[in-house]
């Protein structure tokens, strides 16, 4: 395992954006969202996922120059299709047009078709929440969820953001799929080489299976699924995760008349490789618009610490409120630096050899 500087970072995953074709301010952007997460602690989404966009643009799955289109609008809300373009570049450019609605008219909403994977979804409400807002952010995925009372991965781990600003140092922000798990933090258990719960992912007989490597050759080959939030069955609340799931589905793809479930897979009917059509959902909300900002900013903050102040479960030290170990974590990896093992190692220099890059500079052990 090495420790390498973020910035170091950063600077190599815009580099290999602009090798790939994409421009210096699109590069810049999708370097930040990717830096965002591996900052966070968020490894599933962050530096490793990068020779995923590099071979999707490489392929032509994903334009590196991307145009969003606006299709439809109001004074609070705009549709947009993405024409396949760069999800992170669509994402950034949608979530502004919304937090300017809000900031003029209170709220904003806007609706995407036809994008790519935009990475982290907490990214987006973050945006809001600089503006002095309150912002959420919703993405339906490909396939990999089972419902309830099912073995088919049908739904994707569509994710739910949520942020909103506070008196403290760092925001309240809550990111999760609405699966226990998702694809991206079982590929960083396969580089790891570690096994993955047996509470996790099941096969099509509804067994449980722990080997990261047979889970990602198994979902491709859709003969297993991700559990919803919650679990198998009912009894431990699995079919919230399931109704959850199914509302990010509703606003990334209902509204804006784009693809959903099976649609997403990115194979055609003979196994060929297709676009993505990716489906968003961003909502800004004008703080101001109800009370003063540094009003709902201390209410929040007392919310939260009274929340953190609840008597503490037996051996428990703290409790957390959501975006405060991800605050933490960003402070630390800033001062260490962002590790990378071996396998994850390979695949940054695969990267920089495809790309003909000049050789990757690695920080400190």
């Amino acid at each position: 395992m090495r420790l390498i500087p973020y910035d170091n970072i950063s600077l190599f995953i815009e580099n290999a954006f602009l090798r790939s074709g994409v421009s210096g301010g699109d590069a810049r952007i999708c370097a930040d969202i990717l830096i965002t997460s591996d900052l966070r602690g968020i490894e599933s989404h962050g530096i490793g996922r990068l020779k995923m966009y590099i071979e999707r643009i490489q392929k032509g799955l994903i334009e590196p120059v991307s145009k969003p289109q606006i299709i439809r609008e109001s004074p609070t809300t705009a549709l947009i299709d993405g024409n396949h373009g760069i999800g992170m570049v669509i994402g950034h450019q949608s979530m502004n047009i919304a937090i300017a609605k809000a900031k003029e008219f209170g709220m904003g909403a806007v609706a995407v078709r036809n994008s790519t994977h935009f990475g982290i979804d907490g990214y987006y409400p973050l945006m809001a929440v600089k503006s002095g807002m309150i912002g959420m952010s919703f993405t339906n995925a490909r396939p990999s969820v089972a419902p309830t009372f099912s073995t088919q991965p049908v739904l994707g781990t569509n994710p739910i953001a949520f942020g909103a600003p506070s008196d403290e140092e760092f925001p309240f922000l809550f990111d999760a799929a609405t699966s226990i798990t998702q694809r991206g933090k079982i590929e960083v258990l396969n580089r790891k080489e570690k096994p993955v719960s047996e509470y996790w992912v099941i096969d099509n007989h509804g067994n449980p299976i722990q080997d990261a490597d047979k889970i990602l050759q198994s979902l491709l080959e859709k003969e297993a699924a991700l559990l919803p939030l919650g679990g198998a069955g009912e009894v431990t609340g699995g079919h919230k995760g399931y109704g959850l799931s199914v509302i990010v589905e509703i606003l990334s793809s209902s509204l804006q008349s784009g693809a959903f479930l099976s649609a997403l897979s990115g194979f055609d009917e003979e196994g060929n490789e297709t676009r993505f059509r990716v489906g968003h959902f961003f909502f800004a909300l004008n703080i101001e618009s109800f009370l003063p900002l540094e009003e709902f900013k201390g209410n929040l903050g007392t919310l939260l610490r009274e929340l953190r102040s609840a008597k503490k479960s037996p051996g428990k030290e703290r409790i957390y409120t959501a975006g405060e170990k991800e605050f933490l974590t960003e402070m630390q990896i800033k001062k260490g630096g962002i590790p990378v093992n071996e396998n994850l190692e390979n695949d940054l220099h695969q990267v920089e050899v495809f790309l003909d890059m000049r050789p990757f500079q690695f920080g400190k052990k």
